[in-house]
Parts: structure tokens; sequence; C-alpha cells
């Protein structure tokens, strides 16, 4: 807000007197603000190059900025208080774009600020309670949004957790207890492991599925749960069950068909890597270990997944509906997927397929109604099926606009209760 007002003012205005004084000191302000951010963010999270030489670049930019303009301001201030409007063309133009723009911004961190403030998150461990005695359970994909949730779970309620992490900075985030690897082979073959959860992959919602894109997330599942299957196959001790990661895209783009574990499947990219992760995990079986196929929805919580994406649109009040809205979308909350997963670890009859989704699935004018309604922002802005298709390509056509009605006939026939049942319980909790 104060490089808004710093923009509007220099932009169309001479102050003088007490006045420029006042600019001056804004201005000496933003230097104290812009260090203490600098040393927040790198006491906070690791910094990846790119950003640490932004850091430096905005610094030194800011530094010519102040000698250019300090002189000017000195000057003013020596002459009687008073404004002038001092319009500069199309520089004054750009100013008040920039006063605009960075007042939006601030407006949308403020707001968010306070939400954020209101939040609580439940304590982790409750949501394991269902896994019973000391368990070791290994899980790839530690640090990404769910599997960040489960490390925190198993390791809140007394259970051995081996976390496999691929990016080392990222591990301050697992809070202990945690025994860090950053390779399977860093396993030795008498290594107890009660339980394996395998959730690593490469993102599929974060670019255009480009053709090395593909590649990517494809080859990031298949060579980890190899990985996987090659760590059983010389363990001394067998685990008694792998939970491989998949997701509802299995089943492919349908209308409004309802999806049980025993629906069959549309041909897609999303059917072809999950297809392909699903076998994949397969050969686990003939080791004596039971595979169950955690087929994924759409997860939302507190710290990522599909809501993080969507806030700022909605922030400024630009959210809406993705082409007819008609389409189904499966969700989750995080907590009762991790729910979900203490009891396929602990019920030994529970193989093949299981899904990871809430019971009551709603179309995308009804989830963005209600984000909106929680929000309070208006949920008009429906963007075209054309045009998303146009600029997201197949990506737009089967994350954004395909239909996936799923029910999780499996949990709900074995009596799991969920937590958040509705989507506006959910955002409830989340929001």
């Amino acid at each position: 807000m104060l490089y808004a007002l710093l923009f509007l003012v220099l932009g169309w205005l001479e102050v003088h007197g007490i006045l420029a004084m006042l600019i001056i000191a804004v201005l000496a302000a933003e230097i104290v603000i812009t260090l203490m951010d600098f040393v927040e963010e790198d006491m906070s999270r690791k910094l990846p190059a790119s950003e640490r030489i932004n850091h430096t670049l905005l610094a030194i930019n800011y530094g010519a900025i102040l000698v250019l303009l300090l002189p000017v301001l000195i000057g003013w201030a020596a002459q009687p208080t008073g404004v002038e409007l001092a319009y500069a063309g199309w520089l004054s133009v750009i100013a008040a774009a920039a006063a605009a723009g960075a007042a939006l911004c601030g407006r949308r961190d403020y707001a968010a600020s306070r939400r954020l403030s209101r939040m609580v998150c439940a304590p982790a461990a409750s949501l394991i309670e269902k896994l019973p005695a000391r368990q070791t359970v290994l899980v790839t994909g530690a640090t990404g949004f769910i599997g960040s949730r489960l490390v925190a779970a198993l390791g809140g309620a007394g259970h051995q957790v081996i976390a496999l992490v691929r990016n080392p900075t990222k591990a301050d985030m697992l809070l202990p207890p945690v025994t860090l690897i950053t390779s399977l082979d860093q396993l030795p073959n008498d290594t107890r492991i009660d339980a394996i959860v395998n959730l690593a992959g490469e993102p599929i919602g974060n670019g255009l599925w480009t053709d090395a894109k593909r590649r990517k997330i494809l080859d990031s599942r298949i060579g980890m749960t190899g990985a996987v299957i090659a760590l059983i196959a010389r363990l001394e001790r067998k685990p008694a069950v792998l939970i491989s990661g998949s997701a509802i895209g299995w089943y492919g783009l349908w209308q409004d068909k309802v999806l049980t574990e025993s629906a069959k499947s549309h041909a897609c990219f999303s059917h072809a890597l999950c297809d392909a992760w699903e076998s994949a995990a397969l050969p686990a079986e003939a080791h004596g270990v039971r595979v169950v196929y955690l087929r994924i929805g759409l997860v939302i919580g507190t710290d990522g997944g599909l809501i993080t994406r969507m806030l700022t649109p909605f922030e400024f009040g630009l959210g809406g509906p993705l082409g007819s809205g008609r389409q189904w979308m499966s969700w989750i909350e995080r907590d009762d997927l991790i729910r979900l997963i203490a009891p396929v670890v602990a019920g030994a009859d529970t193989a093949g397929p299981a899904k990871g989704t809430a019971q009551i699935p709603v179309t995308n004018f009804k989830f963005t109604a209600e984000l909106g309604r929680r929000l309070r922002r208006p949920a008009l802005f429906r963007i075209s099926d054309a045009l998303l298709r146009r600029v997201g390509g197949d990506f737009a056509g089967e994350l954004l606009l395909g239909s996936q009605r799923v029910l999780p006939n499996k949990a709900l026939s074995q009596g799991f209760v969920f937590r958040h049942e509705t989507l506006r319980s959910a955002f409830e909790a989340i929001l």
C-alpha cells in the first residue's frame, strides 16, 4: 500500500516542505521493510539461486532510484509546504496503473492475512488413530501437499516414519521424529518396514502438457514405483501393504455417470498415466505384499492443492465457473484423505482400487459458487470452454473441463465416516 501511495504521488504531484519529508520517510520505511522481508524469506525457506539474484537486482535498482530521487525530494523539502499538479504524460499514466496494481495486491494480501489468522489446523496425530500398534511406514513424496501431512500425522501418533525426499532443501518442513533419506538405496536389506505409501510424482497441474511434460509426469511415477518394487524384492522382511498413489483420472472422461471402483475407463492421457502407475506397482503382489491403488480425487486443504491456485482470481472478484460448469468435481478434504489411509494400512481385506474422494461430488458451478460464498466474493466470471481448450489443450480438456462423478463405495461399505461430507463443511474448515 505504501508503494501504491508513492506511485500515485510521485506520478502526478510535486509535494513541497513537510509533505516531501513524509515521502522521504516512506522511502526509508520501504528500505527497512524490504530488508526485513529478505531476511525473513531467507530464514523461513530455502530460496532458489534465481530468486536470490532477483532480490539483489531489486535492491540495486531501488538504490539507483533513491540516488536519483533523493536530491529532488530534498530540494522540494526546502520549499514552503504545498502541492502542485505535475502531469508527466505517459509516465504519469504508467504510475497510476502501477499504483492501482499495488493497491489491489495489498488489499488481497490484507484479506489473506486476516483469513490466515482465523484458521486453525487440526492436530495431525488425531488423523491416524485407527492405525494399531507402532508401525514403521515408508513415505515417498514426503514433502508434497499430501505426503507432508501424512508424515506429520504418523509421527505425531508415535509411529516411525522413513521419508524419501527428492529435494533435501525441503526437508526442514518435516517435523521430527522422522528418518530422512534421499534414495531408497540408503535402506539396508534388514530394514523393518510395515507399510509403504508411494505418493511421489511430478505435479500434473502446474503447467501445460507438452510432450516433455508428459514424459516427466509419467517417468517420475513409473521410475519411483519401480524403485519401490526393487526395494521390496531385496528386503529380508517384506512390508504388509503397498499403498500406491493413483488418481480418479484412471476412469477417463465421463459425463453424469456415477463411477464406483468397478467402473470401466475411457482412453485419455489421465487414464494412460494412472493405468501405467498402477501396473508398475502390481509386481509387489508376487512378493506377498497386499497392493492398494488409492485413486485420489481433487484434494483441497489449507496450504496447497487446488484451492491455492483458485484463491487469487477469487480474491479479486474474478472467479467463476469453467466452461459450462456442469462437469462433476470429485473432491476430498486433505485430512479426510489422511484418515482414509490409516484403515487401508490396517485392513488386511482391502486390496486393489480404492477411492480417495468424498461421498458427495459437486458440479464445477456448485464448487465455484460455494468458494465465492465462503470468500464473500462474486463467482460470475465464466471462462468459455473454447478458450480453455485453445489455451490449455488436453490439460484443460481433462483436468479443468473433464467430468468424473466418483463415489467411494469401498470406504463407505467398510464404515468409514468422513469429517467433511459436504463441500460447505470442508470450506468452513479450510477458509
